[in-house]
C-alpha cells in the first residue's frame, strides 16, 4: 500500500518512515506543501499523512483543496494541537482522522489500518479466499489454518491482490505499491515475490495475464 507522508520534522519524518516501511507500506515522505501537492497531481496514493502545520503552509489547508478537488482517498492528520475547536477543524476540512503528537507509532499503525480497510468496503480486518486467511493486524497468514511465513514484500503483495479479488491489477500498479519512489528495485524483482508466494500458497493462487498483470481469483 503506497503513503503519503507530510511532515517537515526530520526525526519524526525519519520515524515513520522506518516504521511504516516495516508494516509494509511503500512511504513518498515530503517536507513541504508544495511537494505533496505536485506529487498527488502525478499519482494517487492509497492512503495520505499531513502533518497540520509545515514552514509553508497549512496541511489542513491542503486537506481542504484536495477534497474540493475530488481526491478521496482516507486521509488522517498529525499535529500537537490538542484544543477541541482544533481537533473540530480538522475533522470537518475532511479529514478522516485525526492524531495528537506525541503519539505511539503503534497506535498510527492500528489507525492506518482501519482507513484502509473503508475504502474496499472490508469491516472485518481479516481477508480471507478460499483456505488462506490474512490478518493485516498481526501479518499472520495462514493456509487451511497452518502459518504461512512470508517476507514483508510478499505479504504487502498478497495483501494488495486479496483486497481486490478477481480484479487485474497491472505490474506497475503493484510496484507503485511494494515500493518507494527512488527505491532501487531488480526488474524483476516483482516476479520473483509472486513466484516464491505461488510456492508457498500454490499455483494456482496467483494468475498472470501476460502483458497485463497479476490477479488472485476468488478460491473455492
Amino acid at each position: 500500500m503506497r503513503l503519503l507522508l507530510l511532515e517537515d520534522d526530520q526525526l519524526l519524518g525519519q520515524g515513520l518512515v522506518t516504521a511504516l516501511g516495516r508494516e509494509g507500506y511503500a512511504v513518498d515522505w515530503y517536507q513541504r506543501v508544495q511537494e505533496a501537492r505536485q506529487a498527488m497531481a502525478v499519482s494517487q496514493p492509497d492512503i495520505a499523512v499531513l502533518d497540520w502545520q509545515l514552514p509553508d503552509g497549512s496541511g489542513v489547508d491542503l486537506l481542504k483543496a484536495w477534497r474540493k478537488e475530488g481526491i478521496a482517498l482516507p486521509m488522517l492528520v498529525l499535529t500537537a494541537r490538542d484544543a477541541i475547536d482544533d481537533r473540530i477543524q480538522g475533522l470537518d476540512s475532511g479529514a478522516d482522522d485525526y492524531l495528537i503528537k506525541p503519539f505511539e507509532s503503534r497506535e498510527l499503525l492500528a489507525r492506518l489500518r482501519a482507513l484502509s480497510r473503508r475504502p474496499v468496503g472490508q469491516v472485518e480486518p481479516v481477508l480471507k479466499n478460499g483456505q488462506i486467511s490474512l490478518d493485516p493486524a498481526s501479518h499472520q497468514v495462514t493456509l487451511a489454518d497452518s502459518p504461512v511465513t512470508l517476507s514483508r514484500r510478499e505479504f504487502t503483495l498478497l495483501h494488495e491482490l486479496m483486497r481486490q479479488p478477481d480484479r487485474v491489477l497491472t505490474r506497475e500498479q503493484l510496484i507503485e505499491r511494494l515500493y518507494s519512489w527512488g527505491e532501487e528495485l531488480e526488474s524483476n524483482a516483482l516476479e520473483v515475490h509472486v513466484h516464491h508466494l505461488r510456492k508457498k500458497l500454490g499455483s494456482e493462487v496467483i494468475k498472470t495475464l501476460r502483458g497485463v498483470g497479476y490477479v488472485m481469483p476468488k478460491l473455492p
